[in-house]
């Protein structure tokens, strides 16, 4: 059996477009910008790598925008948690990056 195509994308072009002026930003955008870089290296290898975050407390936000059946967060350096989904078939699995959040605003959108 072969084995499956990985890949990571992001929600939408906004969402990107985030990410990418990240690199230009000051030197805590700059820093961020590597963690994000890191964990979708570590996505490319294992969707799976973050935490599942129970289906009881995916917020109704990520049903209605982006029609998830599951979540993960993936815990990125200095409390900052990168969300996202995985979809795929038997030939490409892809990691779709939803948001990044500090913990405080991750905490308040999840109810922990």
């Amino acid at each position: 059996m072969k084995e499956r195509i990985k890949s990571v994308a992001f929600g939408d072009m906004k969402l990107k477009e985030s990410f990418d002026s990240l690199q230009s930003g000051n030197y805590e955008d700059k820093k961020l910008y590597e963690y994000i870089n890191r964990a979708k290296e570590d996505l490319k290898v294992n969707p799976l790598s973050g935490t599942r975050v129970p289906e009881r407390l995916i917020p109704k936000e990520y049903l209605k925008k982006w029609g998830v059946k599951a979540l993960w967060k993936y815990d990125l350096p200095n409390a900052w948690r990168l969300i996202y989904t995985v979809v795929g078939d038997e030939i490409k699995i892809v990691s779709v990056i939803l948001e990044w959040m500090p913990h405080k605003e991750y905490e308040r959108r999840f109810h922990y």
